[in-house]
């Protein structure tokens, strides 16, 4: 789609919908943005990207920079639609506005209209092309962490620490460069979003690279499935999480009255590196076999039928 002209410069803005301060900033919009970063180094562009506050408090925004400082715009991935977009050819009418990697609803919409020029993905009576999201430049993988976090077991009374370490730990963990994957031992037949077998959340805890958790089926679990446990025990003075780490002879295990950000830095740490192997020895001792409440059921029950 071509426009009037527009005159030429020094300095690129780079937006979309990531750049509202209602907007969403979804993963599909932030590897559109790298591929054009990239384009944008390699050739030598001098750029500047608008964040929404909500998303990145610290950094530029829409509403905080002068467009007078811009001569060229680049609307990156989403649809081309909407008051908010129309509002970006008002306030940079003076730039060379680009739309690349975009879905294109309507043509004639003063949004898509207000382009000098449109590279999209999909529009009426085009060819589709692939998302820019497909050709991002690819980072390292960070490690996939399950969390498994109780708000419950009120028989511990006062000696109950949940709360904060719940918080504690979540805090910590959104501070990590991992993704982060809440999950829950109860099962559930009916609700989609819960497992409904045992076999189910086994099969997600083995493919974890680790699993943060303050219950002891999220300790026992994690180990079975061969995958390294962050252990906290939310019970001041230690109780069931401390006693089945002892058990199971698993060292990466905080106590409420020492959960600290130093803790678990050195405990994730470990899981990362020894622990992966330490969980695998677990699960193949678990799997060998070996001495459980239940082998005392026969004694016990013959003492009942006595």
């Amino acid at each position: 789609m071509q426009g009037r002209d527009a005159p030429a410069g020094p300095r690129t803005l780079v937006t979309g919908w990531f750049s509202f301060p209602d907007g969403e900033a979804t993963a599909g919009d932030l590897l559109a943005l790298r591929r054009v970063e990239d384009r944008l180094r390699r050739t030598g562009t001098a750029y500047d990207v608008a964040w929404s506050p909500g998303f990145r408090p610290g950094d530029t925004h829409l509403a905080d920079l002068d467009p007078a400082a811009y001569t060229r715009l680049v609307f990156v991935c989403g649809p081309v639609r909407g008051r908010q977009v129309a509002e970006l050819h008002r306030r940079f009418a003076h730039c060379l506005r680009i739309a690349v990697g975009v879905s294109v609803l309507d043509p004639g919409d003063p949004a898509a209209a207000g382009f000098h020029r449109v590279l999209p993905r999909d529009a009426p009576h085009t060819v589709p092309g692939t998302d820019l999201a497909a050709h991002a430049p690819v980072w390292p993988v960070p490690p996939v962490a399950g969390v498994v976090l109780t708000h419950g077991q009120h028989e511990y009374g006062r000696r109950r620490r949940h709360g904060a370490v719940a918080a504690e730990v979540t805090r910590w963990l959104a501070g990590r460069d991992c993704a982060r994957l809440e999950l829950e031992t109860r099962l559930d037949t009916r609700d989609w979003r819960l497992c409904a077998t045992p076999e189910q959340l086994e099969a997600v805890l083995s493919r974890l690279d680790v699993v943060v958790t303050d219950r002891l089926h999220g300790l026992v679990l994690a180990l079975r499935a061969g995958t390294p446990a962050l252990a906290v025990d939310p019970v001041a003075g230690g109780a069931k999480v401390t006693a089945q780490s002892r058990a199971c002879g698993w060292p990466a295990l905080v106590p409420a009255e020492r959960l600290t950000a130093h803790a678990l830095e050195r405990w994730w740490d470990w899981c990362l590196t020894e622990g992966r192997e330490a969980a695998r020895h677990a699960r193949d001792a678990f799997r060998a076999g070996g001495p459980d409440a239940a082998d005392g059921l026969r004694a016990a029950l013959g003492d009942r039928n006595g």
